[in-house]
Formats: C-alpha cells, sequence, structure tokens
C-alpha cells in the first residue's frame, strides 16, 4: 500500500494493512485527565465564577493555542516550517505541551500516523476522523487505537534525543501544577479552575472538535488524489483557532508555514511569523512554492488557482 509524496515522511509501513486493521480501546489515564479538567472547569463555572478568572483562561488559552499549539507544536516540530533560534523553540513547545494534549513526541507521533494514514488510499476510521459524531468524541476522547501492525515512526534524533522534550514527554501532566500553584496563590481555587482545568478542557475538546469537522464539513479548495481523508477549511472559526481551521490548505501544503492561503483567509499564526521576521526572530518561512511538487494533489475550483501566487506575496 503506497501513496505519492511519502517517500520522505517519518512513517513507514510494517505491514500491507498497516493502517487499517486494529481496535479502538478505553484508555483509563487519558479519560481521566479529561474528566478531572471537566470537573475543575465545570466548579469555577458554577462555583467561583469571577470576570477576572474568566479573563485569565481567555488570556492563558488564546496564548497556549496560538504561540503553543499553532506556531510551537503545529508549525515548527512537527513541520519545522520556519527557522528560529532554540530557545524560542523551547519556549513555543513548552506552551504547546501546556494545551493538555500530550507530550511534544507523543503528539508529533499521533500527528505522523495520522498524516500518513490518511494519505492512503483506506484507514482505519479513528484516523480519519470516519465515526459518526459521539461515536467520534468517545472514540478520540476517552481511548486509543492499538493496530494489529503499526508502522514504524522514525523521529529524527534532533528531537527524539533532545533532553528537554524527553523530559516535557515524560512531566507533560505535572507542567500543570506550577501554574496551578501560582494561580492558587494569586486568587485562589477559581483562578485554579479557571487558569488551568478551564483551559485544558477548551484545548483538548476543542482539538477534537475542530479536527472532526476539518475532516467530514467544510470547503475544499483541493483534493489529494487516491487519498483515504481530505481536509476541509472552517471559515468561520479562523480566529479561534489561530490560523489552524485551514485544514484542506493544509492537507495540500503541510509544509507550509501559511495556512490562511487565498485572500480572506485570516491566519492569526502567519500573521505573528511575519512580525517576528521583520524583528529577526525567524527565518526561512516557507511557503507552497518553496515545497516538492506532489503529482497527486489537484485543484477544485478557480479560486484554487491564487494559493500559491497569493501565499508567495
Amino acid at each position: 500500500m503506497t501513496a505519492a509524496g511519502l517517500d520522505s515522511h517519518r512513517a513507514r509501513a510494517t505491514h500491507a494493512d498497516s493502517v487499517l486493521n486494529g481496535a479502538v480501546r478505553f484508555a483509563p489515564l487519558t479519560s481521566l485527565w479529561l474528566m478531572a479538567m471537566l470537573a475543575g472547569a465545570l466548579a469555577g463555572a458554577l462555583l467561583a465564577f469571577s470576570w477576572s478568572g474568566l479573563l485569565l483562561f481567555v488570556t492563558g488559552t488564546a496564548i497556549v493555542l496560538l504561540f503553543g499549539h499553532s506556531l510551537g507544536s503545529h508549525r515548527k516540530l512537527i513541520h519545522d516550517s520556519y527557522r528560529c533560534p532554540l530557545w524560542l523553540e523551547y519556549l513555543l513547545v513548552y506552551l504547546g505541551v501546556l494545551v493538555g494534549l500530550s507530550g511534544p513526541l507523543g503528539l508529533l507521533r499521533q500527528h505522523e500516523l495520522r498524516d500518513y494514514a490518511q494519505r492512503l488510499p483506506d484507514c482505519h476510521p479513528y484516523l480519519r476522523h470516519g465515526a459518526r459524531f459521539w461515536r467520534d468524541a468517545w472514540w478520540q476522547l476517552h481511548c486509543r487505537l492499538d493496530l494489529d501492525h503499526p508502522p514504524h515512526i522514525a523521529i529524527e534524533p534532533r528531537l527524539a534525543h533532545d533532553r528537554f522534550y524527553r523530559f516535557l514527554e515524560a512531566t507533560w501532566m505535572l507542567q500543570q501544577l506550577p501554574w496551578a500553584l501560582l494561580f492558587f496563590a494569586w486568587g485562589g481555587w477559581g483562578f485554579v479552575c479557571w487558569g488551568v482545568c478551564a483551559r485544558v478542557s477548551a484545548g483538548v475538546l476543542g482539538h477534537w472538535l475542530i479536527g472532526y469537522f476539518a475532516h467530514n464539513h467544510g470547503q475544499m479548495h483541493f483534493e489529494v488524489h487516491g487519498a483515504a481523508m481530505q481536509g476541509r477549511n472552517i471559515r468561520l472559526v479562523s480566529l479561534l483557532t489561530m490560523g489552524e481551521c485551514w485544514h484542506n490548505n493544509h492537507h495540500a501544503y503541510p509544509g507550509s508555514a501559511r495556512l490562511g492561503l487565498l485572500p480572506g483567509e485570516w491566519d492569526p499564526g502567519w500573521w505573528v511569523l511575519l512580525l517576528w521576521q521583520r524583528l529577526g526572530l525567524v527565518s526561512g518561512l516557507r511557503l507552497p512554492h518553496d515545497l516538492a511538487p506532489r503529482p497527486e494533489l489537484r485543484r477544485l475550483e478557480r479560486a484554487g488557482d491564487q494559493a500559491s501566487s497569493s501565499a508567495a506575496r
């Protein structure tokens, strides 16, 4: 089972049905983590509501989603779509860990498995958000997929052997503790509920929800011919997702630092990278025209013809 454009992928199939056959099983620790955070968020909403707590939640969520998940975990760690000093990379990836999804290396492996599986002609419904809404919620938020013959995922030594990333991987849940102590000292249990529990709950639930809709509903400019799943663009949540909602564009050009490729596709993450480039903090911003040609990629509408030229401006 092969697909074009996978020669340089981190994942390698070990069996003909490497991403097809497997069992979805309950993951107690993952489920307990989310339920504990949801319980804390509910307690904050019902018993310790304050406008200052709500502001802390909004501010903290925006910081970890924009600088952490979008710029750190996704565009830098996973796709290496720009260059920056190591201290800035570490800071951004650390903020990505605070989203509460997993450790940096675990998140990278999960992403590589899904990306690889979705490019093939067929894969398990878990890997392509192919179940119905509530079943997919149960699977993604409370379960794990145990493949019969999982592909081998080779993470480059620079990341796999990095001591800081290995430390974050081993302690990713505990990374919330210093912030919980700080918020408790600052504003009591209400700030802990809003600043940690509600933030993590929003990050985890939002990541699944956007993932579900970005693979099942929305606009398409491009089609990856022969792929098991196509990405979709969800226009109305561009600011809430920091530009991560342009998932059809991302499926077409996964290595691009810019996700909103067409006029009117707001991409806050790209705006920050442009600012940092002017300040000399980042360089080597990769755009669609910098990536290797993909013969399996097809444009579905005339507007899509502007994507590469628009992204270059």
